[in-house]
């Protein structure tokens, strides 16, 4: 049983609402969606967001999540897309009309107050995840958790997936440092710096995928993997090649279908409200 979507000139149908009603930002999972799980397809954008969701709402650690943002696919695509007609280049600073594009999408939470942001970026048909890890320092803060210390950033570190590596976004003049630096005002006021002398990114060695079709899969991993144990101590360069194994990858396509596939038992027998047990804050997940 399902729900048709009129005017798709296909049989797709809606299979399930995550998280399901009466909550809100509901991600919508259609049979279409489903077929990316095939083995050889790439995830679409519906999947990525739809498992990241999944993590902060029921499978990551509460502690983890309280102290993560995740973003939305589209954010970095909101966030670097081409200049609008209206929008004007001429008078409006490059940086701050990007800021402009993605401010509400954080009108419900200060990043500045997360240790750990997570963005989920598609560029030439390959997914990778930036992670920025504590934006809000801006000094060094060596912190004791669990009986082991660790140095707490200098200021927000910069790790990102790309080709199956983590590294930084090192570009100290990039639009995407000053738009950094528009929320900081925006948020906290005053000016800050956010330029690669101030925020260290990171070349890290980390599990590698080994075919076309596997990098949505591995952002996923990176970032699950990440949510159940936060990376410490920040060693450049981190060496997180035993982080998991590439059988766990292997696995994941039919995790996810079965997960998918559970839930929509649930919701079609109107249990998914009760079924779920849904922590969310959804100042968490930008909608």
């Amino acid at each position: 049983r399902g729900l048709l979507q009129p005017g798709t000139g296909t049989d797709v149908c809606i299979l399930i609402q995550f998280p399901p009603p009466p909550s809100k930002g509901a991600i919508t999972m259609t049979t279409e969606d489903l077929e990316c799980l095939d083995s050889g397809e790439f995830l679409n954008d519906v999947i990525i967001d739809f498992y990241l969701k999944y993590l902060l709402v029921q499978k990551a650690p509460q502690a983890s999540v309280d102290r993560s943002h995740v973003f939305s696919s589209f954010f970095y695509k909101q966030l670097t897309r081409r200049d609008n007609a209206n929008e004007d280049s001429t008078s409006t600073p490059a940086q701050v009309r990007r800021h402009q594009r993605v401010r509400t999408w954080t009108r419900h939470v200060d990043i500045f107050d997360k240790d750990f942001l997570f963005v989920p970026v598609n560029q030439e048909a390959h997914w990778y995840l930036v992670v920025i890890c504590f934006p809000g320092l801006e000094e060094p803060q060596y912190v004791k958790r669990d009986g082991s210390g660790f140095v707490q950033g200098d200021g927000g570190e910069g790790l990102g997936e790309s080709e199956g590596e983590i590294h930084g976004e090192n570009r100290s003049s990039s639009d995407e440092d000053k738009g950094k630096t528009c929320e900081w005002e925006t948020k906290r006021g005053g000016y800050r710096d956010f330029s690669v002398d101030n925020m260290i990114g990171s070349h890290c060695r980390v599990p590698l995928q080994d075919n076309s079709s596997d990098c949505g899969l591995y952002l996923l991993q990176y970032a699950e993997s990440f949510l159940q144990d936060p990376v410490l101590h920040f060693d450049f360069p981190l060496n997180l090649d035993h982080w998991f194994s590439r059988q766990k990858v292997r696995g994941k396509r039919e995790e996810i279908r079965d997960l998918i596939l559970h839930l929509y038992r649930f919701q079609q027998g109107s249990l998914g409200s009760e079924a779920l047990e849904d922590r969310t804050d959804y100042g968490n997940v930008i909608q």
